[in-house]
């Protein structure tokens, strides 16, 4: 598709936005703020779906499992429906809390700079890392956006620094956890099916007990986070769950082990039937993983739309309240428009541009298969699990890309007696390519045929001798991509918050 296209197309959706968002305030004195914070949140919500979205599915596509235009339809979907079937109604108008609403003075157009000012902020730094191929946080975007409208508005009094410290400390739990849960699962496939002399009964055995352990946790993980906004409707239609506001652990828990059970016993005779007609290989294996990670995808997918819907709607949320009722409140309720707003902009924005990230987490930073590609997912759901009951701070993108790089390093570790073989491979053959130039350079050497020859086996040694190298230097983890991934997940608050600032005094200029 044509990038001036994409462009149009993405203009042409925010542009509704905005002639909507001018229709609902009518001749109002500050209806154009609206409309300045409608455009921005439709931006917003379009980045978001260009880079956060490559996280779910990413892994699924580059392990073959699903084709980009599979990947893409499936994750369109159902972001979406999560976005506008289980997406919140209320949200809190001051993402994780990290200013205090009552440090604008009650001045509700100060608010509504510095919100605008975080949306644009957030869009501009998540187009820029999509464009450098660097999977970031939507939640850091967002909270440093906010950080630098509210310190532009209120100084650096009113900032919760308790909370930016624990957004901080996210950066290291998130990926550390989700590279060692990947590894780990990674390994139990490796030394208990790859490992062994005969694969088939292995995997008959072992692969639906994988699954279970994945349908136990993507259960437990959309009931806590994709139902949670819906949690008391379903109640209300379904009396045996628990009468709770949100579902409680113990209730999603239960739910997940359900599930696991279930398709434990519907999926093991099946397992067991499919094998007999397979070859004792590797790539027939990988096979029993694709229809997991095809659930795996839609329903990280509709969890995230769900849940993070909220950091392109939760600004223009409390904008559009605030200007409503010209004052700033805790809570916001967010509308029908606004909530379209997010979750298809989400959809639009990965379909134009959610390709160039997909690729990059799917394929860029270590080669996956299925069976690593179904580690990996498994150490999403697994990990935002974990890290809830725990209350420690987690980033679905750090989780999602810290278990790229376990897999790649797990397979370098593993693979660890191949590189010293390679190394033994390298030195003989220098020796031999020395020997070969020694005899190329050899005054005796007078016969043109035999020197044409030598120069010949010189310069096809030189080439394996290159051939070697490169597979030495070619790791398992490219390290340049890992280190530009670490560095745009440390500059992602602070970049965000410098942007906000900046255009936030533009904002308030504009205002007067």
């Amino acid at each position: 598709m044509n990038q001036i296209f994409k462009i149009i197309v993405g203009a042409l959706f925010a542009t509704a936005i905005g002639f909507y968002a001018s229709r609902i305030m009518g001749d109002s004195t500050h209806a154009g703020f609206l409309v300045l914070a409608a455009l921005f949140g439709a931006y917003m919500a379009m980045n978001i779906g260009a880079n956060d979205v490559a996280n779910n599915v990413g892994p699924a596509y580059g392990s073959g499992a699903i084709s980009m235009t599979g990947v893409i339809i499936i994750a369109a979907i159902f972001e979406a429906m999560g976005a506008l079937v289980a997406g919140a109604d209320v949200v809190g108008t001051i993402k994780k809390g990290i200013i205090d609403p009552a440090a604008f003075g009650g001045d509700p157009m100060l608010f509504v700079y510095a919100m605008s000012a975080a949306l644009l902020a957030a869009a501009l730094w998540l187009n820029l890392a999509t464009w450098l191929k660097a999977p970031v946080s939507t939640t850091h975007s967002i909270v440093g956006g906010v950080l630098g409208g509210g310190i532009a508005a209120g100084g650096f009094a009113i900032v919760s620094w308790g909370t930016m410290g624990k957004i901080v400390a996210s950066w290291i739990i998130s990926p550390i956890l989700g590279g060692l849960i990947a590894a780990v699962f990674l390994y139990i496939i490796k030394s208990q099916i790859l490992y062994k002399e005969d694969k088939l009964t292995a995997a008959k055995k072992v692969v639906p007990v994988l699954v279970a352990i994945m349908t136990a946790a993507f259960l437990t993980y959309l009931t806590l986070k994709g139902l949670k906004h819906v949690w008391k409707d379903l109640t209300a239609v379904l009396g045996f769950l628990p009468q709770t506001k949100k579902p409680t652990f113990g209730a999603a828990l239960t739910i997940g082990v359900i599930g696991g059970i279930v398709s434990f016993l519907w999926l093991k005779p099946r397992i067991a039937k499919k094998v007999v007609a397979m070859d004792n290989s590797r790539d027939a294996l990988n096979l029993l993983f694709t229809v997991p990670l095809v659930f795996a995808a839609a329903l990280l997918s509709f969890a995230h739309g769900a849940n993070d819907v909220a950091n392109a709607v939760g600004p223009l949320a409390a904008v559009n309240d605030a200007l409503m009722h010209m004052s700033i409140s805790h809570k916001a309720a967010i509308p029908l428009w606004v909530m379209v707003t997010g979750g298809i902009g989400i959809s639009v924005g990965l379909a134009l541009f959610g390709p160039r990230l997909i690729k990059t987490v799917g394929s860029e930073i270590t080669e996956l298969d299925q069976m690593r590609a179904f580690s990996i997912m498994m150490a999403a759901a697994i990990t935002v699990v974990i890290a809830s009951q725990l209350g420690l701070p987690v980033s679905s993108t750090h989780i999602a890309v810290g278990a790229v790089f376990g897999v790649g390093f797990l397979r370098e570790w593993l693979d660890s007696k191949k590189m010293d073989e390679k190394q033994r491979e390298l030195q003989e053959e220098s020796q031999k390519l020395e020997a070969l130039k020694e005899a190329m350079n050899d005054p005796a050497l007078t016969d043109p045929a035999k020197k044409l020859a030598a120069i010949e086996a010189h310069k096809a040694q030189k080439k394996k001798v290159k051939r070697i190298k490169k597979a030495l230097r070619e790791n398992y983890v490219k390290r340049g991509m890992v280190k530009k991934i670490i560095a745009a997940w440390v500059i992602t608050v602070p970049a965000a918050a410098v942007l906000s600032a900046i255009i936030f005094y533009v904002i308030k200029g504009i205002g007067g």
